[in-house]
């Protein structure tokens, strides 16, 4: 590994060779010396190979540089806010292999588990409720299952996640984190690819090819294909899942100034006998119940089969020495289809017997749970078009991004329903999945709306000394929804505000504010959706990089304030099975979050992230206490000088107890989680230089947890293990 000087004429320079290991001493202890203020020249460290190195940072869990959070290419250190980016060699290595893998395996997010198909994820105390794909965003609803977390990460160069407000980003400002996908793209001007084989506990296979290569002699036109399929069961009883994906692109340079790329990508999930909800928590008497893990209150007839079909259109133009200018366009259609049954209910112990929540209501109220036929489709049509460059001004250079976006999103789901009595079940303790199928009748419209939003943006990052950059940006934004039964609309102008300060060659500090205008599709007890979220997002905090920003840190601390936050109140909106929420003012979640990432020697890589908040409302209760306050996510890789061919690594993922109470007719009762941490493990050898084998242990202790405390208990992985077989060329 060679360490340069940086020059302000761009050459670098040799410079003496730190010791890396004195450089993570001093992040922990940060000596007095560290924040001399910063020279004319700016030391940084190159993660280019010298001869005999066996340095590559395309293996690194660190990615240099990125958009996210300002549309502004920036390495981290330079984002006022706090940033984790997966990294392609992470999701291998930890086997990542959804989305909703990487977000629980992401430093500050924790994840509700409503039942085997369906997790929600959450930040700083605040639900998740967009992901991104290339910038664009997609609006989703918990009550709908359309799979948004099962999007498969093969298809995906990078996660990047912003935690806290990003308004500038996404169009609303949600204070708890912005989720981008970043496709991957054809970028090899000569023929290469990967081909994977899996096998793994409860006769999991899985199968991806990823290849690329050049369509035209001079590399201008060029083509990947990305395909996979996965078969699997479960330690759920009598569930399956399948899964098959695949990704078309091409990547053309239409001469020197201008790219363009087209795409295709589908994706379908079908599932055997999944749950809807979870199992049964409370005994009549109080008591909890506990089962086999195993145990499942699916039918045998139950399915939930989604899929996936998406086109997406980029076109890049390069003009003015250093500006560029990008469109953005895509056409996403989600479409599911799926029938299920759930058990909402208390267990007589001495029985088995069900007894409804709302028997006490009278006659026709005793049902134990119901039976859905459930089908939707969700389509999203979105163009983005946004320009960043230079600029000089008062002799100093400076940074513009200035865009606008439309996307409009229609939302139309049906479904047909019937209650379950007590009687209809029996004995709750001899139920296996036999209950018959609903005679089903014609389904009914459940929802149909459609949600334009309209923005236009800006933002400029201002040099005003070497060592000081001030980011100044504002998003207008008009959003407007149409539902069943009546229409609202709104216009906010976000405001962004973010301080870098330079200590030196390697420290930086900043703060960051920014508004919050988040639309919610909870309703209340009339069946009227509140008004959007709004409220101030607060962030300061230090950062570092290392070996040119193969290894990155970050500490924060954060402030958020909200009103109009949705808040359950237990009871059903009239007329419907829907839950009734209110509207809740002074809402503040403030807290401290630190994470190191990247590459700690050439061998070593290494993740670390830990989190601490509190979040309270206005009466000084505690918002969503059913989240972990506490949690701390690690993981690392370790390459073996003295047998270079092979890799071991694992991790833990520990979080504090969690808790929630809940309303019965019998009292209020508390159910809780203890504190827990999960051990993972994995080791891979490279066979030749082409074939490696990889074997990963998940769930090393065999931990038993409950995901859902805040309803029907949701059991948690038991351990598993695979080995994957993987040929590059």
């Amino acid at each position: 590994m060679s360490f340069m000087k940086h020059t302000r004429d761009g050459q670098r320079q040799p410079v003496a060779k730190p010791s890396l290991l004195a450089a993570c001493i001093a992040f922990a202890l940060i000596p007095a010396t560290s924040f001399a203020a910063p020279t004319e020249d700016t030391v940084i460290v190159d993660g280019s190979a010298q001869s005999g190195s066996s340095s590559d940072d395309s293996q690194d869990y660190s990615v240099k540089t990125t958009t996210v959070g300002t549309k502004m290419q920036m390495v981290q250190r330079d984002i006022p806010q706090s940033v984790t980016i997966v990294s392609e060699q992470r999701m291998e290595d930890q086997q990542l292999q959804t989305l909703g893998d990487v977000m629980d395996s992401t430093m500050g997010i924790s994840k509700v588990s409503t039942d085997s198909d369906r997790s929600n994820f959450y930040s700083r105390g605040f639900a998740i409720d967009n992901y991104m794909l290339d910038g664009i965003p997609t609006y989703f609803e918990s009550r709908w299952n359309l799979g948004d977390s099962q999007s498969d990460t093969a298809l995906y160069e990078r996660i990047e996640i912003v935690r806290g407000a990003n308004g500038l980003m996404t169009g609303t400002g949600n204070p708890s984190a912005a989720i981008n996908m970043v496709r991957k793209h054809a970028t090899s001007r000569e023929f290469k690819g990967n081909l994977s084989a899996e096998y793994g506990s409860w006769n999991k296979q899985r199968y991806v090819m990823d290849m690329q290569s050049p369509l035209t002699e001079d590399g201008n036109l060029r083509g990947r294909i990305v395909a996979g399929y996965q078969d699997s069961n479960s330690w759920l009883d009598r569930n399956n899942q399948k899964r098959t994906f695949f990704s078309g692109i091409l990547d053309a340079d239409l001469g020197t100034s201008t790219a363009l790329s087209v795409g295709y990508e589908y994706q379908r999930n079908d599932t055997n006998n999944q749950t809807w909800g979870g199992l049964p928590r409370w005994n009549t008497d109080g008591s909890v119940l506990h089962y086999d893990r195993a145990h499942s209150t699916s039918p045998d007839w139950a399915y939930n089969d989604k899929e996936f079909n998406k086109v997406f259109f980029t076109l890049k133009q390069r003009f003015a020495d250093d500006w560029q200018a990008t469109l953005n366009a895509t056409h996403t259609e989600a479409k599911f289809d799926s029938k299920a049954m759930y058990i909402d209910a208390f267990v007589d112990k001495s029985t088995g017997t069900l007894v409804g929540p709302y028997a006490s209501y009278g006659p026709g109220y005793d049902y134990v749970g119901g039976t859905g036929w459930n089908s939707g489709v969700r389509k999203v049509d979105a163009v983005d078009l946004f320009a960043d460059g230079g600029y000089e001004l008062l002799g100093r250079q400076h940074t513009v991004m200035i865009g606008g976006s439309f996307s409009r999103q229609t939302n139309r789901y049906t479904n047909s329903w019937a209650n379950v009595y007590p009687d209809e079940l029996g004995n709750f303790y001899d139920y296996n999945g036999n209950f018959p199928e609903t005679n089903w009748g014609a389904q009914s419209l459940a929802q149909d709306d459609t949600t334009d939003m309209k923005s236009v943006y800006a933002a400029t990052r201002i040099s005003l000394a070497d060592p000081l950059h001030l980011i100044l940006g504002a998003r207008y934004t008009n959003w407007r929804v149409d539902t069943m039964t009546y229409g609202m609309e709104q216009n906010h102008t976000t405001p962004y505000a973010g301080l870098v300060f330079d200590i030196n060659d390697n420290w930086s500090t900043y703060a960051s504010y920014t508004s919050i205008f988040q639309p919610q599709n909870y309703r209340d007890s009339s069946g009227k959706y509140l008004s959007p979220i709004t409220g101030n997002n607060y962030e300061a905090g230090l950062k570092s990089d290392w070996m040119n920003s193969r290894l990155t840190t970050t500490l924060s601390i954060f402030r958020i304030e909200q009103d109009n936050l949705g808040q359950s109140t237990g009871q059903m909106i009239q007329g419907s099975t829907d839950t009734a929420y209110k509207s809740v003012d002074g809402t503040v979640s403030k807290g401290v979050e630190f994470e190191i990432n990247g590459a700690l020697t050439d061998n070593w890589q290494m993740t670390f992230g830990a989190t601490r908040y509190v979040a309270e409302d206005n009466e000084g209760k505690a918002v969503n206490p059913n989240l972990p306050r506490t949690t701390v996510k690690l993981f690392t890789s370790y390459r073996l000088p003295v047998m270079p061919e092979l890799t071991v690594g694992g991790g833990v993922n520990w979080q504090n107890g969690v808790y929630t109470y809940q309303d019965t007719p019998y009292g209020t009762w508390r159910a809780s989680q203890g504190s827990y941490a999960l051990v993972d493990l994995f080791t891979r050898y490279q066979v030749t230089k082409n074939f490696s084998l990889q074997g990963n242990l998940n769930n090393l202790f065999d931990k038993t947890y409950d995901t859902n405390v805040d309803g029907e208990i949701v059991y948690g992985e038991p351990r598993n293990v695979s080995v994957t077989a993987s040929y590059q060329f």
